[in-house]
């Protein structure tokens, strides 16, 4: 299963993040004190469902043997208020037909990570 841990010193939100055998950086914009040393969470996060709907686009086209050359979401998380929203734009290119393109699409709306965003998902916390 997926696993990562974060560790923060003194400098203000630039956390050290590591995964598998994997390095990353995350921070915060300027605007909110940090230096911008690396994606902010919320960028994580679009990041890690944009990734897994393109992957998964590209494993059912493979499946398929449609000759899909190219899959892009562009993936934006905003708030209006209480209520939070994520906007996925897909794009995908090669010699697929509407219906093709209307099947991936609707592939996309179960893929892992978008089913465990829209479902929810209990955390639980304790003391280490």
């Amino acid at each position: 299963m997926a696993h990562a841990r974060a560790s923060i010193g003194t400098t203000n939100y630039q956390t050290a993040i590591v995964t598998g055998h994997h390095a990353l950086t995350a921070d915060e914009g300027p605007e909110l004190g940090g230096k911008d040393a690396g994606p902010a969470p919320y960028d994580l996060l679009t990041s890690a469902l944009a990734a897994c709907t393109v992957i998964t686009l590209r494993m059912y086209a493979e499946r398929k043997q449609w000759a899909v050359t190219a899959v892009h979401a562009d993936v934006h998380y905003g708030r209006e208020g209480d209520r939070q929203h994520i906007d996925r734009v897909l794009t995908i290119e090669g010699p697929v037909d509407t219906e093709q393109k209307k099947r991936m699409a609707d592939i996309a709306e179960r893929t892992p990570v978008t089913l465990t965003l829209k479902g929810g998902l209990e955390i639980r916390t304790r003391l280490g």
